[in-house]
């Protein structure tokens, strides 16, 4: 079955203060970490970009195109790219540097055996409560929970079908969902640490520098 993946790094840092995914790591900007491994499982590989930097080219990169203002909008930016005869497409965030081959390898392994989406996830390590205006109303039992992460891999049909009408949601596994579509988790990575703050940006290059 083809692969292809999206790999998305539309966003313009306003969180972190500045494109995050343009950022150095070790030897690479953290997004070229994330072209890799995506590179490494894939055919084929759609690189998202902050609308200013879609005119750029990047190395082993088959198209790069604009964001939209939602991550779903660039996620459907991405897909316009895939080829239509794709079969199976892995969604990645850019901002994710150090999600391991295997793991790519995992979730694609899992649509191949016929779920409509694999994701990662990881059961919360800290005590989960339920909030309400500052007030504690109560504590989750953190063993139906999960943490989900990227790469997220999908039928290809199936994911974009959950797309159309332009529905937003914070990962696309949930439109799936939303569709009825079978979403399947497999163990995450601890260090497939998502950069949202300097600080996980410091987290990160201890992480490779002890690898």
């Amino acid at each position: 079955m083809s692969v292809w993946a999206v790999v998305v790094g539309g966003g313009m840092g306003i969180r972190y203060g500045t494109v995050k995914q343009y950022e150095h790591l070790g030897d690479k900007r953290v997004v070229d970490w994330a072209l890799e491994a995506a590179r490494s499982v894939a055919e084929g590989v759609v690189l998202v970009v902050p609308p200013d930097r879609a005119g750029e080219t990047e190395h082993g990169v088959d198209a790069v195109v604009a964001g939209g203002p939602t991550r779903p909008a660039s996620v459907r930016a991405g897909l316009a790219a895939v080829p239509g005869d794709a079969e199976i497409i892995v969604v990645h965030d850019a901002a994710r540097p150090l999600a391991s081959v295997g793991l790519f390898e995992r979730v694609i392994e899992r649509v191949r055996e016929g779920a409509d989406a694999a994701i990662p996830g990881l059961q919360p390590a800290d005590t989960i409560k339920r909030v309400d205006g500052g007030v504690v109303l109560g504590t989750v039992d953190r063993e139906g929970l999960a943490a989900v992460q990227t790469p997220q891999a999908f039928a290809a049909a199936v994911l974009r079908r959950a797309h159309e009408g332009d529905p937003e949601a914070t990962d696309d596994a949930a439109l799936v969902e939303a569709i009825g579509g079978s979403v399947v988790l497999v163990p995450g990575e601890e260090g497939n640490t998502k950069i949202t703050s300097p600080h996980d940006l410091v987290v990160a290059r201890a992480l490779i520098n002890h690898a």
